[in-house]
């Protein structure tokens, strides 16, 4: 098994991000953490935003853009009263609107909210990582240049209002979302102002799951080191949701030199998938490459030369 603290760390990883952070700050102190340049992510969070977000050392960034991260759920904040560049509470006010009374009704904001369930149309926030003519759409508005991004497909899966309070003479709602991947909630907080005949941005965002990782999975910023990371690293069999079948040690050499092995290998053939389908390729805890199954054969997809730790099937 490979040693985490002698050589590189191939794993996948859950951070609970901190707020006030980039998402690129998080991937810094890790590759300090880790001592290891060789360090990604999956799913960006705002510098506001907390909670989940998947990270990837050495061998296992390969993993990122395989993930299922398909459904993304947050407990939201949203501030009424006026409206943000930034759609955030660190914009400048753009617009300011009265807050109608009714608003202060936990049943009145879940009326509101139910009218965002479903598949529509999003227009992401002008300060937003979307590349328009190859510049990132923040950076043109940081500049004051005009954006016109065109509305995104989304999907609202939920929107349940917790809670519904003033502070400080502002009113507030508290919602958990479910929603899908590529969803703006400082866009959503934007729209549901309007609809309520208002105007409201976040104030407060974190990300409660990622796809099947959720905050029980994650772990702290503050402390992380090569031994916390492989004792607290996330199972890649299951981050994938993929079948993985466990490989007799006499081919663990002509997997890792990327060579087709016979699907007798694999043992219970009950486990594995339809021709064609993915499979992953496991020994001792490790994952060693990710096969597609044609005729009889396994026939190696990607080989992780350094081989990915933490799976626990």
């Amino acid at each position: 098994m490979s040693d985490c603290t002698a050589g590189a760390c191939n794993l996948l990883l859950a951070i609970d991000k901190p707020s006030g952070c980039t998402s690129h700050d998080v991937v810094l102190r890790c590759r300090r953490a880790l001592g290891q340049r060789r360090v990604g992510h999956a799913g960006t969070l705002d510098p506001l935003a907390s909670g989940v977000m998947i990270i990837g050392a050495g061998q296992a960034t390969r993993l990122l853009g395989m993930l299922t991260l398909d459904v993304k759920c947050y407990v939201a904040e949203i501030s009424f009263g006026c409206e943000t560049n930034t759609d955030d509470i660190e914009g400048e006010v753009t617009r300011a609107a009265a807050v109608p009374r009714d608003l202060v009704d936990l049943s009145g904001a879940q009326r509101v909210l139910d009218g965002f369930l479903g598949s529509g149309e999003q227009i992401p926030p002008a300060f937003s990582a979307i590349s328009v003519n190859g510049v990132r759409s923040y950076r043109v508005a940081r500049s004051g240049g005009e954006i016109d991004l065109p509305p995104r497909p989304v999907t609202i899966y939920r929107a349940d209002a917790l809670a519904a309070f003033e502070r400080a003479g502002s009113l507030m709602w508290t919602v958990v979302f479910e929603v899908s991947k590529g969803t703006y909630i400082r866009a959503l907080a934007r729209d549901i102002g309007r609809a309520a005949g208002s105007a409201a941005h976040v104030s407060a965002l974190r990300r409660t799951a990622s796809g099947s990782i959720r905050l029980d999975s994650c772990v702290e910023m503050d402390g992380l080191d090569r031994s916390i990371a492989r004792e607290s690293c996330l199972d890649p069999i299951r981050a994938l949701g993929i079948a993985a079948v466990d490989i007799p040690a006499r081919y663990r050499e002509d997997i890792l030199c990327g060579r087709r092995v016979p699907i007798s290998a694999a043992g219970d053939l009950s486990r594995l998938p339809r021709s064609g389908d993915r499979v992953a390729c496991v020994r001792r805890g490790e994952l060693l490459a990710l096969a597609r199954r044609r005729g009889d054969d396994l026939v190696m997809d990607t080989v992780f030369p350094e081989v990915i730790e933490g799976v626990r099937i």
